[in-house]
């Protein structure tokens, strides 16, 4: 039962250096299934065990530097850490109280807060991820966890995964004999130190077993219990000398520690069959944890199962929250007050879009929607992977969920060892993926951007189908012969083949203004590529025949803000293959002006949907409102002090009924009424002013329609 406050965000700078060390090699990188040696138990002569947890706790924040965080934060964390040392120095405390001082020390360290704003960090996808140490990460199937105020990432290392970053050209199916449990650590969910192998093939499972003699190891997750300061791991086990397929159940004393068996449980009551299909843990904001799974066989029913609160060491029953077709990758996020239960499609490790069911009450074991497919998985297959956990950041001034989706080996050669890491925000009713193959985050305010490298192409690779298909993922038909073909650049195994003067085209939804590059990789006959932007802007680049793979490039390419469409055509009845499309921006761009808030972008909400189908909007798109009473558009907006303040809201109405009144709704009450005018056309774009009051800090500011016609198309907020 983890504490309600240890996933709070508010993320703080953390000293690494720990004055206990967990073994003499602790500071090395995770070694090679092939080397041998294992790390024993962290503080192995530090006495009794809860004890050894709580002394490495105290030992690791006592590194802490109180200038780097608030005043306010600090001096409750300070007096935490000072009654958790004295406990960890009596050696006749009880078990209850070393748990309770390391309960209250971890909340305390979660509720520190940094005296900065952080830092943006780059996330990069697509590539091989290495430690801070530069080692390579091994880490599937698994999940990031917040204890106190550092993030920990558990997963399994295979040997599939060492084989495939040693030779990415090739497959690896069914190469996923367990190496070990590995955990790193991190401040800010971009750069991960590694810390230890919490599990190895040498762990008992019971019975005089061990997980060397298991025939799967994966899927995994881990909680904290306050009631026995137990870090307790779940993790699929099929294993026949312990029974067959059921959930395995290890503890230990810290984050970091090396975890020894606890119980291994066959059956949750519910369920139709023994062990799980695929699994995560989930823990809610009230610190209650669950186990979300599918049925093994089949699965085609969908449970969340509370642990245990008492010890951790049982799953309960299982509460079924769906029932359909087949899914995996069961895994659960909650934002803005609702829960998601997110799976994907049940084909082997494939790639597919992540389905969706919503609570429909307060209750994450209460009822849920009929499924549907989030937005923005849908042009690449979720970024070409299958769901494999959430975590979410509650920032000073946003939430961000971070999806962590999966790729395997199997079916072709971009998978096992590759995690690929989006942001998902709520802007409107749904929430959002965003397919984005390089972002920069910062951990302390949740805030996100687009990263200057992004490719704005989806499926660029032609991985996402990974079987032969006559139209390509993200990919419109446009006549003539199209088809995937096996053998892309550089020994991928996919690349797109157009013939008989057909062609494909790809829209992409919205782009910021700016000077792109577009670049390829073309072989076989003669073609072109054409990049169109939202004003009808047209730019080309030939592709001459090439016997063999040839890199082709156009530059300079002036877009402007908006949609832009990307289409690949033959000469003639000769094919053109093509792999690896790049649309990447390289000109800065123009920064939004100082107390510009865009419409489209988190925290701001919109009961409707986000837009870039009329042209003239700033940013990446505009609130494009539900026809409805009460669908509003609402911006939070900060200011340094209590102030007067003038508004300009800039939104556009091409209805021919006139003009669309709404209430200005400022921080809950009603500030005054407002009518939006027709503006003649939904790409003619005005400002209406507005002055009002704001508080010192944080106020929401709510554009409230009162008739059925809804809102005008808003575009964004200026705050003057």
């Amino acid at each position: 039962m983890a504490s309600k406050y240890w996933k709070l965000a508010g993320a703080a700078l953390l000293s690494l250096a720990l004055a206990t060390p967990l073994s003499a090699n602790t500071a090395a990188a995770e070694a090679p299934a092939t080397q041998a040696g294992e790390l024993q138990d962290q503080g192995a002569t530090a006495g009794p065990a809860v004890d050894r947890g709580l002394e490495y706790l105290v030992s690791d924040y006592q590194t802490r530097t109180p200038t780097k965080y608030t005043a306010d934060s600090w001096k409750p964390f300070a007096k935490a850490l000072t009654a958790a040392a004295d406990v960890a120095g009596d050696t006749s405390a009880t078990t209850s109280e070393v748990a309770d001082a390391k309960t209250a020390l971890m909340t305390a360290a979660a509720d520190l807060k940094a005296a900065d704003e952080g830092t943006f960090q780059t996330i990069t996808n697509n590539t091989f991820w290495n430690d801070t140490s530069g080692n390579p990460i091994y880490s599937q199937g698994g999940g990031v966890f917040k204890f106190g105020d550092i993030y920990y990432w558990y997963g399994v290392h295979y040997t599939g995964a060492e084989l495939y970053r040693a030779n990415p050209t090739r497959k690896y199916d069914g190469n996923v004999s367990f190496v070990s449990i590995p955990v790193y650590s991190s401040k800010d969910l971009v750069n991960w130190k590694f810390e230890n192998r919490v599990a190895t093939r040498s762990t008992g499972v019971g019975s005089g077993a061990n997980l060397g003699g298991a025939g799967w190891v994966g899927r995994l997750g881990v909680s904290y219990n306050e009631n026995t300061g137990k870090y307790v791991l779940a993790v699929q086990m099929w294993h026949t000398g312990r029974g067959g397929h059921g959930v395995l159940l290890l503890q230990g004393d810290s984050p970091t520690d090396t975890f020894d068996y606890g119980y291994f449980q066959t059956q949750i009551t519910n369920s139709p069959t023994t062990g799980t299909g695929d699994q995560t843990v989930f823990t809610d904001d009230n610190g209650k944890d669950y186990l979300i799974f599918s049925n093994r066989e089949g699965r085609s029913r969908g449970f969340v199962a509370k642990f245990r609160e008492s010890d951790s060491l049982r799953i309960e029953p299982g509460v079924e929250i769906r029932r359909g077709a087949g899914r995996e990758g069961n895994a659960m996020f909650k934002l803005d007050g609702k829960y998601y239960h997110a799976a994907s499609d049940l084909h082997g490790w494939n790639t597919s879009v992540n389905y969706v069911n919503e609570s429909t009450s307060g209750n994450v074991q209460g009822s849920y929607s009929s499924e549907y497919v989030l937005p923005g998985t849908e042009m690449d297959y979720s970024h070409v992977t299958q769901t494999g956990f959430f975590v979410t950041v509650k920032g000073t001034k946003q939430n961000t969920v971070i999806y962590a989706g999966d790729r395997w080996a199997d079916f072709a050669w971009n998978g096992i060892g590759y995690n690929q890491w989006v942001p998902i925000t709520k802007t409107g009713a749904r929430p959002q993926f965003h397919s984005v193959s390089q972002w920069q985050f910062n951990a302390t305010t949740g805030e996100w951007r687009v990263g200057p490298a992004n490719n704005y192409i989806l499926n660029p690779g032609i991985q996402a189908d990974r079987i032969i298909v006559s139209s390509a993922r993200g990919w419109r038909n446009l006549g003539g012969s199209v088809t995937n073909v096996n053998g892309g650049v550089n020994g991928s195994r996919f690349a797109l083949q157009v013939s008989n003067s057909g062609g494909v085209e790809q829209r992409i939804e919205s782009v910021p203004a700016g000077t792109y590059t577009l670049s390829l990789h073309a072989r076989g006959s003669a073609g072109q590529v054409v990049i169109t932007g939202a004003n009808g802007s047209r730019r080309t680049l030939g592709i001459p025949s090439s016997s063999g793979w040839a890199r082709r490039e156009l530059t300079g390419i002036e877009l402007p803000g908006g949609a832009a469409t990307v289409t690949v055509r033959a000469s003639g009845s000769g094919g053109v293959t093509v792999d690896q499309l790049s649309l990447v921006k390289t000109s800065a761009g123009t920064p939004a002006p100082p107390g510009r808030y865009e419409a489209e972008t988190a925290p701001a909400q919109c009961r409707g949907t986000i837009d870039t189908n009329q042209a003239g909007y700033s940013g990446s798109g505009f609130c494009n409102g539900d026809p409805a009473v009460g669908a509003f558009a609402e911006f939070t907006v900060n200011s340094e002090t209590a102030r007067t303040a003038t508004l300009g809201i800039r939104f556009a109405n091409g209805a021919t009924t006139g003009a669309r009144p709404a209430n200005l709704v400022v921080n809950g009450a009603t500030a005054g009424a407002l009518s939006f005018e027709s503006t003649g056309a939904w790409t003619t774009w005005t400002t209406k002013t507005v002055t009002v009051s704001l508080n010192a800090g944080s106020n929401t500011i709510r554009l409230d329609p009162t008739t059925a016609a809804g809102l005008p198309n808003v575009d964004h907020l200026d705050v003057g």
